[in-house]
């Protein structure tokens, strides 16, 4: 049975201040539908618009550490996935999984995980997880629909990106990672990801019927590093 591991931004479930219910719901539907075909998945969160929130008002309080930042994203990131956890309540292993490097499947066909310790992102987490449990490949689930060679939002002549090496990859978002920083994956886990051979696909979450297709392996929109 093949096993995915999909990272999902916290954008997707908090894109602002409300939770987003409509993707929930469509993403339930997606989960549930695959496992009874026979595929398995880990799903780890982002911490979105709780994380940001949480960073912004202690800001304006007093002086954030690096710290501090991360433990306030980490713990936001806790909290998605208890919303997933009971969510998938029916399905999913009942324990949140927090240490990357000590994930097991056992006889659940999915597993939900969060944040795991100071100067790592779940994009990190997500690595980790399929080179332990040798996943397929990890696909992030964002709110893009590819990778560019420049930011789009303010460059007209950006263009989009298909399909690239991690060498190209790591080329165009660097070497070092800072909490909140925006890029399509984390620098640090995309060293990881290379050096393990691990394909990661970046994907629009809202866009479910194109995410079955990377399942089913048919064309679909979004960018494959490998």
């Amino acid at each position: 049975m093949p096993l995915y591991v999909l990272s999902v931004g916290g954008s997707m479930i908090v894109p602002a201040t409300e939770i987003d219910t409509a993707f929930l719901k469509g993403l339930r539907k997606l989960i549930e539908k695959r496992i009874l075909q026979g595929d398995k998945f880990v799903i780890i969160t982002g911490g979105g618009g709780t994380s940001r929130g949480y960073q912004k008002a202690a800001s304006k309080v007093t002086t954030l550490t690096r710290d501090d930042v991360d433990w306030l994203g980490i713990h936001a990131t806790r909290l998605n996935a208890h919303l997933l956890r009971t969510i998938f309540r029916d399905v999913a292993r009942p324990l949140i999984q927090k240490n990357p490097n000590t994930i097991r499947m056992g006889k659940h066909k999915l597993v939900i995980a969060a944040g795991w310790k100071p100067g790592r992102s779940t994009d990190d987490g997500a690595v980790r997880i399929a080179k332990q449990l040798q996943a397929k490949m990890v696909i992030n689930v964002s709110n893009i629909d590819y990778v560019y060679n420049k930011d789009p939002r303010t460059n007209a002549d950006a263009v989009k990106i298909k399909e690239m090496s991690w060498k190209e990859f790591r080329l165009l978002v660097g070497s070092t990672w800072d909490p909140g920083m925006n890029v399509p994956f984390d620098p640090v886990a995309s060293r990881l990801a290379h050096l393990s051979n691990i394909p990661v696909v970046i994907a629009n979450g809202r866009k479910l019927k194109n995410l079955e297709k990377i399942f089913d392996e048919k064309p679909f929109v979004g960018t494959i590093i490998q």
